[in-house]
């Protein structure tokens, strides 16, 4: 279970190394309360996504190899995959003199808006799913770390301050206006399929917020 955790932090700090800097802190640097806010939340943030690995860690019951785990890993090695992927394609693009001032939609980001976010999502939900074996009475509530994650990512720090930046930037170029229209905020799937679902299914069962649109140019939330 600690390899997972490093493996995460080593593949975001890796990019942060290479593109120089951490823009979360450009309005902080020169305030150091907020900037102590910012950790402290941070570390909060860890401590409590790491719930289902802490748990592991200090249990001493040894099951063996059961259905869950085979699942749990499954999932986590899709979700850094596609993380560690989308990363290094959104990395390589921003470093293209040619992509200057454009939106990334390379690779997987053809298929979601967000794929990073979506590979992150998975892979910590597939270790609360392989941790379950060795879960016993209010263990059990390891289960708030992957879901602080993701409410985390859907409505405060994640897609919600991205959509917004991007909206503002590229919101008046139609190619963007189509990108956001017929690609997923979140899941992957074709855009050719994603363009031509209606509204409510989009909102209901892929993420597609209301919120997230509400700088886009002349629609809004009505998008």
């Amino acid at each position: 279970m600690r390899t997972a955790a490093q493996l995460v932090y080593l593949d975001l700090k890796s990019v942060i190394l290479q593109w120089g800097e951490d823009r979360r802190f450009d309005e902080m640097r020169n305030n150091l309360g907020k900037l102590a806010i910012f950790w402290i939340f941070q570390a909060i943030w860890v401590w409590t996504v790491s719930l289902p690995v802490t748990v592991v860690n200090a249990s001493d019951e040894n099951p063996s190899l059961q259905a869950e785990d085979i699942i749990g890993w499954i999932m986590w090695s899709v979700g850094i995959t596609l993380e560690a992927t989308a990363d290094q394609q959104k990395l390589a693009f921003k470093n293209s003199p040619e992509n200057r001032g454009k939106w990334c939609n390379v690779g997987l980001w053809k298929f979601t808006r967000h794929p990073n976010y979506f590979g992150e999502i998975l892979l910590w939900w597939g270790i609360f799913v392989a941790s379950t074996p060795v879960l016993d009475g209010a263990e059990w509530l390891v289960i708030l770390g992957p879901i602080f994650l993701t409410l985390l990512l859907l409505f405060v720090s994640g897609i919600p301050l991205l959509e917004e930046s991007a909206d503002k930037k590229f919101g008046n170029i139609a190619g963007y206006r189509v990108y956001k229209r017929t690609t997923s905020p979140l899941i992957p799937l074709p855009p050719t399929m994603y363009g031509n679902l209606p509204s409510w299914f989009k909102a209901a069962f892929l993420f597609e917020l209301p919120f997230y649109s509400k700088n886009f140019p002349g629609e809004g939330a009505n998008w």
